[in-house]
């Protein structure tokens, strides 16, 4: 969007929130190969059990059936314990998807903003030091008191080349090797569309920026993987409701209770199967378990698995 559109529209706002199998034919008389089988795909999401080390950790993951995991640890941590996890992920085939960094570095209270980006560059060598997939924030805000809050000039020009000067100043100053820095999209700030991620992706012009996509519904998530799946590294797996009230009203729901197309979602990722699936935003481990179970459950319906 440029600057001289700061209101998002209801139809926008939906959009933008709301964010194959191959035919075989063949002659009676012919056999046809057989299709090469389907890798399976990556699902994680958090651990709610305590676990003691590495190890312990490892099985945590495996009794969950997952197969990707959030960051177990914080970026004090010393180097033999971030090896040790990176390297117990390793044997056992598990991908650390992402390490957050959720902050405003581009918040207009200064001092918000030097602890936001200290966070970042934090967050992100953290990444670099257990091999994650990726190191993910989302832009910020000018919002002076919400830190992910919407404002009139979150999606301006000036913004957009904020946006582009601190992504790069976190990624030069870290200067990664083995993860990427991505941010998330979001309704009321860059990039809140494939365009506008594409164009930051021009724009920042770093080999180790890349993308984590959160969008909904079928078409736009069709559209993201078609635009951006070289890029991406992680994914957020969520659900969202359009309550049927005058004013325009979405809620975040446990997946599978609202309208986000996970036959889209996971045809598209099945594409690129290491890329993690990350559930996250509910409220225990039972919601969790159900909300895993329906995603394996859409995906053993058109012929996919996360095992």
């Amino acid at each position: 969007m440029s600057g001289k559109k700061n209101s998002i529209t209801r139809r926008n706002f939906i959009k933008y929130s709301a964010f194959g199998a191959a035919v075989l034919a063949s002659a009676s008389a012919i056999k046809s190969p057989a299709a090469p089988a389907k890798k399976p795909l990556r699902l994680g999401g958090p651990v709610f059990d305590d676990y003691d080390g590495p190890d312990a950790w490892v099985q945590c993951l495996k009794s969950l059936g997952y197969r990707a995991a959030y960051c177990p640890v914080e970026a004090d941590e010393k180097d033999d314990v971030v090896n040790a996890y990176a390297n117990a992920a390793k044997k056992a085939d598990i991908i650390i998807a992402e390490v957050g960094a959720w902050s405003n570095p581009i918040s207009p209270d200064e001092k918000v903003r030097k602890a936001a980006l200290e966070k970042c560059k934090k967050q992100l060598d953290l990444a670099d030091r257990i091999a994650a997939n990726c190191c993910v924030n989302i832009s910020g805000s000018r919002n002076p008191t919400d830190w992910d809050g919407h404002h009139k000039d979150n999606l301006t020009e000036q913004t957009f080349d904020y946006i582009v000067e601190t992504t790069r100043a976190i990624i030069d100053a870290v200067k990664p090797t083995r993860t990427y820095y991505t941010l998330e999209p979001m309704p009321w700030a860059y990039p809140d569309s494939p365009d506008s991620y594409l164009r930051l992706l021009r724009a920042i012009d770093r080999k180790h920026f890349a993308v984590h996509l959160d969008y909904n519904n079928a078409r736009l998530t069709r559209e993201c993987f078609e635009k951006l799946g070289p890029y991406i590294k992680s994914c957020h797996a969520k659900d969202i409701l359009l309550d049927e009230k005058f004013m325009t009203h979405l809620d975040e729901v446990r997946i599978g209770l609202g309208n986000f197309d996970y036959t889209a979602f996971l045809t598209e990722l099945s594409k690129m199967p290491d890329v993690p699936l990350m559930l996250e935003h509910l409220p225990d481990a039972e919601q969790f378990r159900l909300a895993a179970e329906h995603v394996r459950s859409v995906a053993k319906n058109n012929g996919l698995t996360f095992n």
